[in-house]
């Protein structure tokens, strides 16, 4: 998709980065895309998270390490106790911070991104997280949800009664979802409608009480459906 055919609202952003040179050099390169507008800036967790409940943004790109509050109690108190219509989070980190974004995905991030990220990457996981969907294209993503599934499934020894509510069909788009598939994607492996999938992924994320898709991986890794 070309941006020129991009949705005439703009995603609003806010960047959190203790570091003034990059977060200013992320907020000018999310700004120069015509559907992304930044509406603030935060030089810490403190800040970010004020700046969240002032603005309601659509995204909040998130450091992880900041004074005053770091990056993952913002995330927590940004995404709230149920994780229900408040932004989304998209949380940047580095191959050498993975035990941060563990912890990130217990307090609701919806996606990840490298600091080195190129910056078409930079804007995609920004429209992927605002349309509500989880970052879960990089490899690196894939290997940390695994990971921590794999610790939390250790502590877990029968599944959530929640889980008997789903129906097979649900089953199975959960997942394929848990694979990385886009709705479209889905629709096409399960030989029905993109609309039918949206209806089961609200049926599953519903039921199972989940945020987002990336909470709907994490899951599926925990209870061994993956």
């Amino acid at each position: 998709m070309s941006e020129a055919s991009l949705c005439c609202v703009p995603i609003t952003v806010i960047v959190a980065d203790d570091q003034a040179m990059v977060c200013d050099g992320i907020a000018t390169l999310l700004d120069a895309a015509p559907d992304i507008r930044v509406v603030a800036q935060a030089s810490n967790g403190r800040e970010a998270a004020d700046l969240a409940h002032e603005h309601r943004p659509d995204v909040v790109v998130m450091d992880v390490r900041m004074p005053v509050m770091d990056g993952l109690a913002a995330t927590r108190e940004i995404t709230g106790p149920d994780g229900q219509g408040g932004p989304q989070v998209l949380v940047l980190t580095t191959f050498d911070l993975d035990e941060y974004v563990y912890e990130a995905l217990g307090a609701g991030a919806s996606g990840f991104l490298l600091k080195d990220a190129p910056v078409d990457d930079l804007r995609s996981a920004v429209r992927i997280v605002a349309n509500g969907d989880a970052l879960l294209a990089p490899s690196v993503t894939k290997r940390l949800i695994s990971d921590i599934a794999q610790r939390r499934r250790e502590k877990i020894h029968a599944r959530p009664a929640a889980f008997d509510d789903l129906t097979p069909r649900e089953v199975d788009v959960l997942r394929q979802i848990a694979r990385g598939l886009s709705n479209a994607e889905i629709a096409e492996e399960l030989v029905c409608s993109e609309q039918t999938v949206k209806t089961h992924v609200g049926r599953i994320l519903m039921k199972l009480h989940l945020r987002d898709r990336t909470q709907v991986v994490v899951f599926a890794y925990e209870n061994g459906l993956i």
